[in-house]
């Protein structure tokens, strides 16, 4: 737990004296700590502060301007971000370390050692007196820098680090730079899997279309010029959930069940995810999957607007009780889903596998007379929306 002034070389030579290999190495390390030191004085004779105007100097991308106008869009998502986790004075901070957390890109140490950028910072900040949660955020912005690596810390620090992936995020997809096959020059499938991470993970409850449309209104008017881009970054990032999900060891078919909804709450997709996995190993599960599927392929081919299914149309026994099924288990199901008991609602829905099963047996749903069918296709939808509360259980079926 101590800093030690040793270091290990790895040589492919086996010299029978390795002093000389030592002693060079040495003779190599002492200057660039000596550099390091030299770096470190330097830069703490000018405040962080004053380097962010010369952001403003370096060009971030021809199209989205300078690294000084990206830190200016950094920190307005910042605030909103943090205005969504509290407000108050974590806005105040947030804000504050998104402003700061590019100035080390100017200091002589990061120009030497260009892996300590944000390492760096946080140093400085320290040096300078500034809060300790802002401090820490100039370096967590950066996290995750690779794939399993440890997470941002503080709510502050969450937010300074979904302020800057998402900045890179619409930026690129907002000017039509999407990365293609094995193509990613700015980073952002780890921009989009860190943005995932952080929001399930923390987690934190975030919506992330609105997240998407909160960095998308720091752009000037007519910068970002593609059409549709939000979507496509939504669609992104799910696609990029689907195969962490997968790699982590949760079945296809119940990842599929939950993310086919577009879902923008990813916070809640575990537990989600953990409901479904509960609900395959039901009786009635495959059973009522199916007939999920059967009857969103009803719903499919329904012409016009479906009505909300009337008692006094209802002529079958059969449909009766599943009406009457169908209504007791309406408010059951949401107050489940409503309060994030997702497994329950699901083993709630798994008892309406008989009415369900006598329905599809004994009533024919599209016959002639229009208000009857109409009404049985209102009887149908109601049940389906139920069903799919949580995940579209037909993706279970076989």
């Amino acid at each position: 737990g101590k800093l030690t002034n040793s270091f290990l070389v790895v040589s492919n030579i086996s010299p029978a004296d390795p002093s000389a290999v030592i002693g060079g190495n040495e003779r190599v390390v002492r200057p660039r700590l000596a550099d390091a030191k030299f770096f470190f004085d330097q830069d703490r004779k000018k405040s962080l502060e004053s380097r962010v105007a010369g952001l403003g100097k370096v060009v971030y991308h021809n199209k989205l301007g300078t690294q000084g106008e990206r830190v200016d869009r950094v920190a307005a998502i910042a605030r909103a971000i943090a205005d969504h986790l509290g407000g108050g004075a974590l806005s105040q901070h947030a804000e504050q370390a998104a402003v700061l957390a590019k100035a080390d890109l100017l200091t002589d140490m990061v120009g030497e050692f260009p892996e300590l950028q944000g390492i760096m910072g946080r140093y400085y900040a320290q040096h300078e007196g500034a809060k300790p949660d802002v401090a820490e955020a100039m370096d967590h912005h950066y996290r995750p820098r690779f794939a399993g690596d440890v997470l941002p810390e503080s709510n502050i620090s969450c937010a300074a680090a979904l302020a800057d992936k998402l900045e890179a995020l619409v930026g690129f997809f907002g000017i039509g730079q999407v990365p293609t096959g094995d193509k990613d020059p700015f980073g952002l499938r780890r921009a989009a899997l860190g943005v995932l991470r952080i929001l399930m993970e923390k987690p934190l409850p975030l919506d992330l279309a609105e997240l998407i449309d909160e960095a998308a209104k720091a752009f000037p008017p007519g910068m970002l010029s593609a059409t549709g881009f939000e979507t496509q970054i939504h669609d992104f990032m799910l696609d990029r959930l689907r195969g962490y999900l997968r790699d982590a060891g949760h079945a296809q078919d119940a990842v599929e069940a939950v993310l086919c909804q577009r879902p923008t709450r990813i916070d809640l997709v575990p537990a989600k995810l953990a409901a479904v996995k509960q609900f395959v190993a039901h009786d009635a599960a495959l059973a009522l999957a199916a007939a999920n599927k059967r009857i969103g392929n009803i719903l499919k081919k329904a012409e016009g607007n479906i009505p909300e299914p009337d008692l006094a149309l209802l002529q079958e026994p059969a449909e009766k009780a599943l009406f009457e099924r169908v209504i007791q288990l309406a408010p059951l199901v949401k107050s489940h889903v409503a309060n994030g008991d997702y497994a329950d609602a699901l083993q709630a829905l798994a008892t309406v596998r008989a009415e369900v099963d006598r329905f599809f047996d004994e009533v024919m749903v599209n016959v002639d007379e229009p208000l009857l069918r109409a009404n049985r296709l209102g009887l149908l939808k109601s049940l389906f929306d139920q069903l799919n509360a949580v995940a579209d259980i037909s993706k279970l079926a076989v």
